[in-house]
């Protein structure tokens, strides 16, 4: 049985050329900065996004922790969306292990941060309140549906920052995505903020790692927070090799993924018992819902499963689908047979 796996596109497998890479990487000590391909990884990736220096994390979870923590002392605030990985996903990390206190404000249905409501957050002179230091963004929006914020989106949040003297931070795991949905390059958007954290291991199809990139004072300072709290690598030129790969080799094709998300969506829209957005899918993610109150989310799962489809549960009332490398149009196809056959069980 053929398995479609739609869970997230963390699932992919590294390309033959990936492998190939991997096997033939040179390899040094990167704690002692002597890995060559590791050092090649973060000045391919600080050039691509504009920066001056970049540095390899072991994933996006540790680079947003790693990113905060060199923007953010103990007792400073940083402001997010409600709906934010970082807030949701990533365990409590930036409070658990670095004292920083997490403000909430609500994500609009396209990821953005309402203007009004980050003017409201961010905290006046008082002995009472946290010192507002930090603003975190995400592009493409996981929980909304991998929403793409513009360019000009976030330069008004820039804008935002820069009267309050305030930094930026990009969880831009899916950075590459959001580039290619909006047809502008990487740098565009890297541009409007201080550091940004992309995945590899994602669309990019690498098998581990994250990038973090901003100014090279910065990067010196997260090389000592990676350090603290455990991601000093050694020869890991083997990874960062798929990495660079990556990112010469598979951008290009994340518009596969996007039109394959659409293809989903538009087939999901003519079969009755699902509830879908067309118009809300920009990138590779497709949010679905069972319509009725009586929907049998439980059975549906299950029998989607039984016939080699996965997809995640975000809540009670919801799944979600994300297309990416490994999976292709004829692969759409028979997922949508699939989820026609499982709504009836509802």
């Amino acid at each position: 049985m053929r398995v479609i796996d739609l869970r997230s596109d963390t699932v992919t497998l590294p390309s033959p050329e990936m492998r190939e890479a991997m096997y033939r990487a040179e390899l040094g000590d990167d704690v002692y900065g002597e890995d060559p391909t590791i050092n090649r990884l973060e000045a391919l990736a600080a050039t691509k996004l504009g920066k001056e220096a970049a540095l390899f994390v072991v994933s996006g979870t540790m680079g947003n922790l790693v990113s905060i923590l060199t923007h953010c002392q103990r007792g400073d605030e940083v402001i997010m969306g409600n709906q934010a990985h970082t807030f949701v996903y990533e365990a409590g990390g930036v409070s658990a292990l670095g004292g920083v206190h997490v403000h909430t404000i609500p994500n609009q249905p396209d990821g953005m941060l309402d203007l009004v409501d980050l003017e409201n957050a961010v905290r006046g002179e008082n002995v009472h309140f946290p010192t507002t230091r930090l603003i975190c963004l995400e592009n493409t929006h996981n929980r909304c549906g991998g929403a793409v914020l513009t360019v000009e989106q976030m330069a008004a949040v820039r804008q935002v920052a820069d009267t309050h003297g305030l930094a930026v931070h990009l969880d831009g795991a899916r950075l590459f995505n959001a580039a290619v949905a909006l047809g502008v390059d990487v740098s565009a958007i890297a541009a409007q903020v201080d550091s940004v954290q992309f995945c590899l291991s994602k669309g990019l199809a690498a098998p581990v790692g994250s990038l973090i990139a901003g100014s090279a004072s910065f990067i010196k300072e997260a090389r000592h927070i990676r350090k603290m709290v455990g991601g000093g690598m050694r020869q890991a030129g083997v990874l960062a090799a798929a990495g660079i790969v990556a990112l010469e080799t598979m951008v290009e094709r994340l518009a596969h993924d996007h039109a394959n998300a659409r293809r989903l969506v538009e087939g999901l829209a003519d079969i009755a018992g699902y509830r879908v957005n067309p118009d809300a899918v920009q990138s590779n993610i497709v949010m679905i819902e069972l319509e009725g109150l009586g929907a049998d989310y439980d059975a549906v799962g299950a029998a989607l499963e039984a016939e080699g489809v996965k997809i995640s549960r975000m809540s009670a009332r919801r799944f979600r689908a994300v297309t990416h490398y490994g999976i292709d149009s004829s692969d759409i196809d028979l997922a949508l047979a699939v989820f026609s056959r499982a709504v009836r069980v509802a």
